[in-house]
């Protein structure tokens, strides 16, 4: 990847997978239009029609758990957020509260890393712990280590100090000289005699941040197998990550370390149906393999993927060409795209995890927040408000919970933390004040807290929410995102 003022990483997957996001770009993922005033009048040869379901939130059951919602500062962004391109300590510390502060901020809980493969340190390059072949797959190879890993080691140890428990690592290639083209760019496959070396090299960088004091939880070898990009890239076919799993698992087994090995980061979430359908089918990558994980640039999360491991939905942004603030202006990379983009993957997708591509960045970024550059100063996106609103709330070991409501305009979600609190997200797309109640399953609260996150307001206390006995009532904003939480 060659150094842009933006996020070169987005802009050329965009542009590679344009037709294929064309489709993917449903109501979820894109701006969300406002429901028809009134549903066309039925004919007396309509098919009946089956009762809406009763509003209801049932705290009893359970569905998936949540491992937590997160986002990454890979390709030298945690270096930008150092203060690279002149960002001071004082706004740095606003921009870490921002990103991973429970009280002043999103709470994100889980930090995405890149193990690199570049042989320099240009900016939008990973550094790689292997720049030199040792003379072959079998020969002792020479590791370096800065203790730095572009800013990454520095914004695990703020992360570590906030809180947060998870830390996934993943690789985009494998050095050069692993490869069949020779690059670590441009895709290319891992060499089979390699494939020790490569399980090893994995190993090693965790190892590296276990040093530093950085335990890695979730450790992946492949970013986007299905795509090959002109950047760091590498291609794996189903079957060949499952041979490749096969040698992993044991390595990691064998290492003493207490990492959990995830699989495949397919560039659609559709794609990665088929390297789920591999994993399972095969025992010893099955036994490997701990959690699932999929993007969904070619495809959003219209179904869940077939295991019954945990599934993270581990990378996305939208689309766009310009910075963007705004909440809801029809663009499909506003905070309400996302927003619905949250509930959708978490429901219809059944993700136990949303990592967002990107905290922050330079220029016209898809990311949460915009860094100067260069300067000592940053901005907000209505992207960082949406995740923010679920993100705060609902904690790491949470589950979703059963949450049903008639209206076709609201979309509900809710959720069980382990403190006992309990919380409700409502996206109301309509462009009307919607009145909704419902029925608490499983305990009440007399003094249940809103929250309203739209253009003007961001997760802002709302007196919108009353109960009497186990019903629930709220005022719900238009086109806006409101967030209950309940003791």
């Amino acid at each position: 990847m060659t150094s842009t003022p933006e996020e070169t990483y987005v802009v050329k997957r965009l542009t590679a997978l344009a037709v294929v996001l064309v489709s993917a770009l449903t109501p979820q993922a894109a701006a969300i239009p406002a429901p028809p005033a009134a549903e066309p009048a039925r004919t007396a040869a309509a098919r009946p029609v089956a009762a809406p379901a009763r509003p209801a939130v049932d705290f009893r059951t359970d569905l998936q758990p949540i491992d937590g919602f997160g986002f990454s500062m890979a390709f030298q962004r945690a270096d930008l957020l150092h203060g690279a391109r002149g960002l001071s300590p004082a706004k740095r510390r606003e921009v870490l509260d921002l990103l991973l502060s429970k009280d002043k901020g999103a709470g994100l809980s889980i930090l995405r890393l890149g193990i690199g493969s570049s042989t320099d340190r240009v900016y939008d390059h990973m550094p790689t712990i292997l720049p030199a072949d040792p003379g072959g797959p079998d020969a002792t190879p020479a590791y370096v280590w800065d203790g730095w890993d572009g800013g990454q080691v520095w914004l695990a140890k703020e992360a570590k100090a906030y809180g947060v428990k998870r830390f996934f690592a993943d690789a985009w290639s494998a050095p050069a000289f692993m490869k069949t083209n020779g690059s670590e760019n441009d895709g290319g496959e891992l060499l089979p005699e390699w494939r020790q070396a490569y399980a090893n090299y994995l190993v090693q960088y965790a190892k590296f941040y276990r040093q530093e004091g950085i335990a890695i939880t979730d450790l992946g070898f492949t970013n986007e197998p299905d795509w090959t990009a002109t950047y760091a890239s590498m291609r794996f076919s189903p079957r060949q990550a499952v041979d490749f799993l096969k040698v992993l698992g044991p390595t990691v087994r064998a290492s003493g370390l207490k990492t959990g090995i995830v699989c495949c980061d397919a560039a659609g979430w559709d794609r990665q149906v088929a390297y789920t359908e591999a994993v399972e089918a095969d025992p010893g990558a099955d036994a490997a393999v701990r959690t699932i994980t999929g993007h969904r640039y070619s495809g959003p999360t219209d179904l869940p993927q077939p295991t019954d491991k945990r599934v993270w939905m581990s990378e996305w942004s939208p689309d766009g060409s310009t910075w963007n603030e705004h909440w809801d202006d029809g663009s499909g990379y506003d905070g309400l795209a996302v927003a619905a983009d949250i509930h959708h993957t978490l429901t219809t997708g059944n993700a136990s995890a949303y990592v967002y591509w990107t905290g922050a960045s330079l220029g016209a970024t898809r990311g949460l927040i915009q860094l100067a550059d260069p300067g000592d100063d940053y901005r907000v996106s209505k992207r960082y408000w949406a995740l923010a609103a679920f993100s705060r709330f609902i904690r790491p070991g949470a589950v979703r919970v059963p949450a049903t409501h008639p209206d076709p305009a609201l979309r509900v979600t809710a959720f069980r933390n382990t403190d006992g609190s309990r919380v409700i997200e409502v996206l109301n797309t309509a462009t009307t004040e919607r009145s909704a109640a419902f029925s608490l399953r499983g305990g009440h609260d007399r003094h249940p807290d809103g929250y309203v996150t739209d253009e003007t307001r961001s997760i802002a206390p709302a007196d919108i929410v009353s109960t009497h006995g186990t019903t629930l009532t709220a005022k719900l904003a238009p086109r806006a995102l409101t967030t209950i939480v309940l003791d």
